[in-house]
């Protein structure tokens, strides 16, 4: 299934910066940045329970938020991508045009 993680963590201090660190580099183990602090991951249930897991054990729950948007396995009708960036093939994580 295909999910869409966004995060926003307070950076002001230095724990927050390292938490903002922290967050970015788990969600890198799970999927493909596509934006600063979104992520697109294609995971089964068990890695997206490990994933938020990971994710809850480090965010600061009264200064930091996390958005977890399910697209299931018909994600590909559900994204459509504009703009400079180059997009890619999550399943294959290969660049498309």
């Amino acid at each position: 299934m295909m999910v869409l993680v966004t995060y926003d963590v307070e950076t002001v201090t230095a724990r927050g910066r390292k938490r903002l660190r922290r967050v970015a580099k788990e969600c890198t183990n799970f999927g493909q940045r596509v934006q600063n602090s979104v992520f697109e991951c294609v995971i089964d249930p068990a890695q997206m329970a490990e994933l938020k897991h990971r994710l809850e054990n480090i965010i600061d729950i009264k200064k930091d938020s996390l958005r977890f948007y399910y697209l299931g396995n018909q994600w590909k009708r559900r994204v459509e991508h504009l703009g400079t960036k180059p997009t890619y093939n999550p399943e294959s994580d290969t660049l498309l045009v």
